[in-house]
């Protein structure tokens, strides 16, 4: 079968929730992948951050396996001999006291809501079913519907209410603003420090540390949605960490998988995690055994390969030399570490068109919010493949 039979028979039989560049790929390794008829691409988006450790990476397909041979799934029901390990490592990697695995990144973040209202009922004493928690405009935090009820993007909300209430959304990157919206009502702050999906938006300098201050003051928890920028994206285990702020709940997903499962997780301290009790909550396949196994895996290739450090000396470098290509199209080069968007202005026709251009030339990156380009390569990547890359992309930014 060729390319245009596969993508055939995705627009034939599956739903049309997803506009892909049409590169059928059936192999990966590392940074690169290659198509059903043999081509290669370096991949630089990284499955949105999941494949921080790169395709395939031999230590966590190994654990995959080993694991796949003993025992996949026993349902929280039962224990078994992986997630003790998981969570002792967390611990010992991030300082939490207590874990709470669940699948995708979305799921982690409904479980943060909820612990959320529980503490602010429970513990700061808000009337219940009144709690309030705020977030940003311009988030992405998911597609369910308790999710998109506070999205401000209308393509995310249209239809698909009636919504869930209980959010305040203020500017992000305003803490003024975010500061005047708490009220007695208010449990938890919800915020991704960086915002990947609204286009590797930056918040100013400070900004994550004046928001703990202003927590911490008001008696509301900090909830950092790390499930793109985490576990060594920005150049740091957390993107937090780069102001020195340690958030009262952390949200992971995406790469915490290895890019060969899906698993994600809540982490706060006792105080706050401690707070659910059995039946509160549940996931058939949270905690399962072989996503345990692969989530130790993937955190042993991050910490033993230093890939945090990497993504902060070969993001530098890559950002430095993105905004040095000359092009009439580009307003703006914007990122850390390995987390770069390049903004380019409406008159360029879209970022669309210049994806499409560096997918003929073997790269592969994808739009986001119609005029960024989101440059996310593994972590892995090394300085002689950012040096091949870059004269293709100067040659896509100085297209008309």
């Amino acid at each position: 079968m060729h390319a245009t039979d596969f993508v055939e028979l995705e627009e034939a039989y599956g739903a049309h929730n997803y506009h892909p560049l049409d590169v059928v790929i059936d192999r990966a390794e590392g940074v690169w992948v290659w198509d059903v008829e043999g081509r290669r691409y370096l991949d630089m988006l990284s499955a949105y951050s999941a494949l921080n450790q790169g395709h395939r990476h031999p230590a966590i397909i190994q654990a995959l396996l080993d694991q796949a041979g003993r025992v996949t799934l026993t349902s929280r029901a039962f224990r078994n001999d992986q997630l003790g390990l998981l969570y002792q490592e967390l611990n010992a990697l991030t300082g939490y006291d207590l874990a709470l695995p669940m699948n995708t990144g979305a799921e982690a973040v409904e479980t943060a809501i909820k612990l959320a209202r529980k503490w602010g009922y429970e513990v700061k004493g808000i009337p219940r079913h009144e709690a309030e928690i705020i977030v940003a405009s311009g988030n992405f935090h998911g597609r369910t519907v308790s999710i998109v009820s506070f999205s401000t993007e209308p393509q995310y909300r249209d239809d698909f209410g009636p919504f869930t209430p209980g959010f305040t959304v203020v500017p992000y990157g305003d803490a003024a603003a975010l500061e005047a919206a708490i009220t007695p009502h208010t449990c938890a702050v919800l915020l991704e420090p960086i915002q990947g999906e609204a286009g590797v938006v930056v918040p100013p300098a400070g900004y994550l540390q004046t928001v703990r201050e202003i927590t911490q003051q008001r008696q509301v928890l900090f909830m950092a949605d790390e499930i793109q920028t985490g576990l060594g994206r920005t150049g740091r285990l957390f993107c937090c960490d780069h102001e020195g702020v340690r958030p009262d709940v952390m949200i992971l997903g995406k790469a915490l998988g290895g890019g060969v499962y899906p698993v994600s997780a809540v982490l706060a301290d006792r105080p706050v995690l401690g707070l659910f009790r059995p039946g509160d909550h549940g996931s058939t396949f949270g905690g399962n055994p072989l996503g345990a196994a692969v989530a130790r895996a993937a955190l042993r290739v991050l910490r033993d390969e230093r890939l945090a450090e990497n993504a902060l000396s070969e993001g530098e470098y890559f950002q430095e030399r993105l905004a040095e290509i000359p092009s009439r199209h580009v307003s703006e080069v914007r990122g850390k570490g390995l987390l770069i968007g390049v903004e380019l202005k409406p008159e360029a026709g879209g970022a669309r068109r210049f994806c499409e251009a560096l997918r003929q030339r073997g790269v592969l990156c994808k739009e986001t919010h119609q005029h960024v380009i989101r440059f996310a390569p593994p972590l892995i990547v090394d300085r002689p493949t950012l040096d091949g890359v870059l004269p293709l992309i100067a040659e896509v930014l100085a297209l008309p």
